[in-house]
């Protein structure tokens, strides 16, 4: 009796742009278009499918070493192309519109990632796992990663309210706005963002208004931890409750800044330094 493998079926599921992306089969040759994708594509399992990916995609360590298609704005389409990719999973606020344009145009299949919650992250998982085949691995992964938050919301979601600046820049001052991915981090460790009312994802803000509401946290991001500078550059402001109680900190950014299940690490570290906040003013 003869043994035909079994055809693998046709996947389809919907992007965070709201495209239906449609394969024939599990995608083999994955190329990302943004450090976030790369690690959900690992986490998802789908790490042995990546034929390629952009600059600073640098984790997990096997991603290094991943053929370099661009930087997530200004990717090599011919180099793409010739990688011949049968899935591309793009940045959909980060990656150029043009260069999606013209990979749908050339019939490359093309998933826009864009996770706007942290449930979302769970999300993207299991939607990458599908398109790649590994959904069980995927499935794990995001149980994994929600149970995680969970855990942190139970444990600070009652907890005394701190009033947090994240900074993201210094020259220009720049922050996030209540609707960025990290604002929501500062609420699940039971902090306040101070611009949580602006709409910008990440606005410019005057020192002034930094002054004006007095955080009892400042928080470094960006590239504000490997420069110790910035901290000194706040102590001319003794009258910044922060400052004045030694409550500057800051947090590995690629544990805060990139929408993948590392950002529970990043969490945890800023909810112990709230905590600490918390258990200094108790005392």
């Amino acid at each position: 009796m003869l043994c035909l493998p079994m055809a693998q079926a046709s996947v389809s599921v919907k992007d965070d742009a709201g495209n239906t992306v449609t394969l024939a089969k599990p995608a083999q040759r994955i190329i990302s278009l943004a450090p976030h994708v790369t690690e959900l594509l690992y986490a998802a399992g789908a790490g042995n499918r990546l034929v390629g990916a952009v600059e600073y995609s640098d984790y997990p360590e096997a991603a290094k070493s991943l053929p370099r298609v661009g930087s997530y704005n200004a990717v090599d389409l011919e180099r793409i192309i010739a990688l011949k990719p049968d899935l591309v999973v793009v940045w959909q606020s980060g990656t150029l519109k043009g260069s999606v344009q013209k990979l749908r145009q050339m019939g490359v299949p093309v998933f826009a990632s864009e996770p706007q919650t942290l449930e979302d992250i769970a999300q993207n998982l299991r939607r990458l796992g599908q398109l790649a085949g590994t959904d069980k691995t995927a499935s794990a992964a995001a149980e994994r990663f929600l149970t995680g938050l969970n855990r942190l919301r139970a444990r600070y979601g009652h907890s005394e309210p701190v009033s947090v600046f994240y900074q993201v820049w210094q020259q220009p001052l720049m922050t996030i706005g209540g609707r960025h991915m990290i604002s929501q981090v500062i609420e699940l460790c039971g902090g306040r963002n101070i611009f949580a009312g602006l709409s910008a994802l990440a606005p410019r803000v005057s020192l002034e208004s930094v002054l004006a509401k007095n955080p009892q946290v400042i928080v470094g991001g960006g590239v504000t931890e490997n420069n110790p500078q910035w901290k000194e550059y706040w102590q001319q402001w003794p009258q910044i409750r922060a400052v004045k109680n030694s409550h500057v900190y800051s947090v590995n950014p690629d544990l805060l800044q990139r929408q993948t299940p590392r950002i529970l690490l990043g969490a945890e570290v800023l909810c112990e330094q709230l905590e600490q906040v918390r258990n200094k003013k108790a005392k």
